[in-house]
C-alpha cells in the first residue's frame, strides 16, 4: 500500500500542467473580427461610411449641382469627405466601445500582450476601411459616370485616385483609433476625431497667406486632392501634391498611433 501511495504521488507530481494560454496575433485578429461583426455600432458605422459615399454620387447627379470646372470623379466623390469622417468614427468606436462596456478587461485577459491587441485593432481598422473605401468610391465613380451628362464634365483620373481615396479612409480610421486609445471616452474621442478632420479647413482662412499650410495638413485636404475636386486649389489646401499630402497625413497618424499604443501599454484599463 505504501509503495502504491508513493507511486501515485510521483505520478501526480510528474503530471504536466496545462500551458497558460495566451492568444497570439492570429487569435487576436479573430477576436477583433468577431467583435466587429457582432457589435452594431462599429458594423453599421462602417456600412454608413460606404453607403453615404456611394449614394452621394446619385444625389450630386440628380441635383445638378456640379460646377463647370468639376470632374466626374471629383463630383461623384463629393460625399467621400463625410464617409471619411465616419471612417474616423469607426476607428474610435473599435476601442472606446470596449471601454464603455467594460469588455476591454475581457480582451486583455484573453490577450495580455497589449502590443498585440493594438496591432490586431490596427490591422482590422485599416483592412476593413480600405475595403469599404475602395468599394464605395469605385461604386460612386461608376454611378456618377452613368448619371452625369456625357461630355459635360472632364472625366478626371480614376486611377490611382480610387486607391488613394481608399487609403485615406484607412488612415482616417487609424487616426480615430489612436484618438480613441488616448481619450477612451466615446463622445469625447468622436468629437476630437471630427475636429482633427475639419478644424484645419475651417480655421485656415483665419491665417491669411498661411491658409494653405494650415488647411493642407488635414486628412480631408488630402482626400480632396486625391479625388481632384475643384475645391482643392493650392491657395486653399496647400501646394503639396495628392500623394505627398496623403503621405504627410499617414506619417503623423503613425506617430499619434505610436504614442497612443505606448499610453495603452502603460496605463490602467479603467
Amino acid at each position: 500500500m505504501r509503495g502504491d501511495t508513493r507511486t501515485d504521488r510521483t505520478e501526480l507530481r510528474a503530471e504536466p500542467r496545462p500551458p497558460a494560454g495566451r492568444a497570439g496575433f492570429r487569435q487576436a485578429i479573430g477576436h477583433e473580427w468577431i467583435k466587429f461583426t457582432s457589435v452594431r455600432s462599429t458594423l453599421w458605422t462602417a456600412v454608413a461610411a460606404g453607403t453615404v459615399t456611394a449614394l452621394g454620387a446619385v444625389f450630386v447627379a440628380l441635383s445638378e449641382s456640379l460646377q463647370p470646372d468639376d470632374t466626374v470623379l471629383g463630383g461623384s466623390l463629393t460625399l467621400a469627405v463625410v464617409g471619411q469622417m465616419l471612417a474616423a468614427v469607426f476607428g474610435v468606436l473599435v476601442v472606446s466601445g470596449e471601454y464603455a462596456s467594460g469588455t476591454i478587461r475581457t480582451t486583455l485577459t484573453a490577450c495580455p500582450r497589449r502590443g498585440t491587441v493594438v496591432a490586431a485593432k490596427t490591422t482590422l481598422v485599416a483592412s476593413v476601411l480600405y475595403a469599404v473605401g475602395l468599394i464605395s468610391c469605385t461604386a460612386a465613380y461608376l454611378l456618377g459616370d452613368a448619371l452625369l451628362p456625357s461630355g459635360t464634365y472632364a472625366q478626371g483620373e480614376p486611377l490611382p485616385a480610387l486607391f488613394g481615396a481608399a487609403a485615406s479612409f484607412a488612415v482616417s480610421g487609424l487616426l480615430g483609433l489612436a484618438i480613441g486609445l488616448l481619450v477612451r471616452h466615446s463622445a469625447g474621442a468622436v468629437t476630437a476625431a471630427v475636429a482633427v478632420l475639419l478644424l484645419p479647413s475651417l480655421l485656415g482662412p483665419l491665417f491669411g497667406d498661411f491658409q494653405g499650410w494650415v488647411a493642407g495638413v488635414s486628412p480631408t485636404a488630402a482626400l480632396e486632392k486625391v479625388i481632384q475636386t475643384s475645391d482643392a486649389g493650392a491657395e486653399v489646401v496647400g501646394s503639396l501634391g495628392a500623394g505627398a499630402s496623403l503621405l504627410l497625413v499617414a506619417g503623423y497618424t503613425v506617430g499619434v498611433l505610436l504614442v497612443a499604443g505606448t499610453a495603452f501599454r502603460l496605463r490602467d484599463v479603467h
